[in-house]
């Protein structure tokens, strides 16, 4: 008999196929040998789950790279498996023993208020798993069929990074959330996923079909609704085709008003197959990914913006400073244990703290910007104050490279705006140009953590309220000539881009795979009707 369950929408897209449920080792037992035959297991357990996900986080780049970055760290940090060793040491199991150490870490996670810890909790429990998969002598995950519907309570980055989505496929979740990693992976790579359907997770079986972008997952369909969802997603698969087809076309609504569409950028790779022509730029540039292990390397980042200019010529590349805190720790620089790290110190309050490797990121773009056109945008502006000392900190770079003759350009220099006091206030801030980051403006302003799937359904950037600051920002840009653009998710989302541009968005920055469909919303929405009402 069909019925439907419903969940929160993750990654849009229909998918059709088998159940694949993945278990996992936590209730399996092995037998306890000697405290130190216990000790030596666990000992080559947590080494080669370190290898493992080292070797997998070799072949990523950007924000994949840094999730299994963050978990190598956790591996080869010591000071994870003591508990577990000092209870080998009572004479437990290898396994029990991590398993009962490693509870306490992710429930401790779990049960934080702050939505950064609770997102790492999978990472966790990502961890846990590979080194229970070494000692139990498995793979740490199994072979994920293409086109197989995962299901699961949780799904681990490391195992969705393991898996061949080229052949289609899609993911149900009975917790996770649409912010978390593994909803940002599946985004980036189009599969379709919905998450918190809750215990019904551990009964499904059969067929399913997967709605991404409703939510809604079908299970046992009849073939009248699988044909539905096959016909929807050709329907779909056709709209992307055609929207590939007018990709290098200008990006025009009905009524001639002419949009810009920018690309998003985390990794060099990211360009890899996207014409220059079909984009007006690059809108951000993700430079906490880009650059994260080069943070002291002025020479490394300066070849790595390089790279970028020369790929645009001479259309603009706006390079955003490195944005670390909140929901992107990084180990040595940003502050452990804030009590709420997305209201804390992240972005440019971060980089001010630490002059001397944000001088390091400025004299490298500075040097860099002979290659190109490039922009300086700062993360996390709130006050005036934010934007004029790291302008004095940028003259000052400026001034040392005239004085000892190195080549350089002065790019101009922007703000984001993600803060809703700067939203109300842009007239304080004397920037050359906004980039709203639709993202953190909805969190802070609806009070919905990004990363809090409770709170999933009231962040939402079509709130009135919101697209109220987003307008006022695009008044001010109109009235100063300066521009206002949005790099945030919802520029890419074809549901609201309607619903932007009527707000005043005269520009989006977008990721490489949404630039075509991007353009095709753009297309279709016509701002004279709206006038005319008006």
């Amino acid at each position: 008999m069909e019925r439907v369950i419903s969940g929160i929408a993750a990654s849009s897209g229909i998918g059709i196929g088998p159940v694949f449920s993945l278990s996992d080792l936590t209730g399996s037992a092995r037998t306890a040998g000697d405290v130190r035959s216990e000790t030596a297991a666990l000992s080559f357990a947590v080494k080669k789950a370190a290898l493992e996900v080292a070797e997998l986080a070799a072949a990523q780049e950007g924000e994949a790279a840094e999730i299994l970055g963050f978990q190598v760290a956790m591996l080869e940090d010591e000071a994870l498996a003591e508990e577990a060793f000092a209870l080998i040491e009572t004479g437990a199991a290898a396994d029990h023993a991590w398993n009962k150490a490693m509870a306490v870490e992710i429930d401790g996670y779990q049960s934080s208020d702050d939505d950064y810890f609770r997102a790492r909790a999978a990472d966790l429990a990502d961890i846990r798993d590979r080194v229970l998969a070494a000692l139990f002598g498995v793979e740490a995950s199994r072979s994920l069929p293409q086109g197989s519907i995962i299901v699961a309570e949780d799904l681990k980055p490391s195992q969705f990074l393991s898996a061949d989505w080229t052949g289609g496929g899609a993911i149900v979740l009975g917790q996770g959330s649409p912010s978390s990693h593994v909803a940002m992976l599946a985004r980036a790579r189009t599969v379709p996923m919905v998450v918190g359907i809750g215990e019904a997770w551990r009964s499904l079986s059969g067929p399913l079909v997967v709605d991404g972008s409703a939510g809604l997952v079908t299970v046992k369909p009849s073939d009248e609704t699988v044909l539905e969802a096959k016909a929807k997603s050709g329907d779909k698969a056709r709209q992307r085709r055609e929207a590939e087809k007018q990709i290098l076309e200008p990006s025009v609504t009905k009524d001639g008003t002419l949009i810009k569409v920018m690309v998003n950028v985390a990794a060099l790779s990211d360009l890899e197959g996207l014409n220059v022509e079909a984009v007006d730029g690059v809108g951000l540039t993700r430079t906490e990914f880009l650059v994260e292990q080069a943070l002291h390397d002025e020479n490394a980042q300066t070849a790595d913006y390089a790279a970028l200019l020369q790929w645009a010529g001479q259309k603009p590349v706006t390079i955003r400073t490195f944005d670390a805190g909140g929901d992107k720790p990084v180990k040595g620089y940003t502050v452990d244990g804030e009590s709420n790290p997305f209201l804390g110190l992240r972005g440019v309050r971060l980089s001010l703290m630490h002059k001397d490797v944000f001088k390091i990121q400025l004299r490298a773009i500075l040097r860099a910007s002979v290659h190109g056109n490039a922009k300086i945008m700062l993360p996390m502006v709130t006050s005036p104050a934010d934007l004029e000392i790291a302008r004095e900190l940028l003259h000052a770079c400026r001034d040392e490279f005239i004085a000892g003759g190195v080549p350089h350009t002065l790019p101009q220099l922007g703000i984001m705006v993600e803060v809703p006091a700067v939203a109300l206030s842009p007239d304080m801030f004397d920037a050359a140009f906004y980039s709203i980051g639709s993202n953190d403006l909805t969190q802070y302003a609806t009070a919905a953590g990004r990363d809090n799937a409770a709170s999933a359904k009231w962040a939402d950037v079509t709130h009135p309220g919101v697209l109220a600051m987003i307008a006022h920002v695009a008044r001010h840009g109109v009235a100063t000539g300066k521009e206002v653009s949005l790099c945030g998710d919802a520029g890419g989302d074809p549901a609201v881009i309607g619903q932007l541009l009527r707000a005043g968005v005269r520009a989006v920055s977008v990721a490489p795979g949404l630039v075509a469909m991007a353009k095709a919303a753009i297309r279709a929405v016509d701002l004279s009707a709206r006038e005319e009402a008006a």
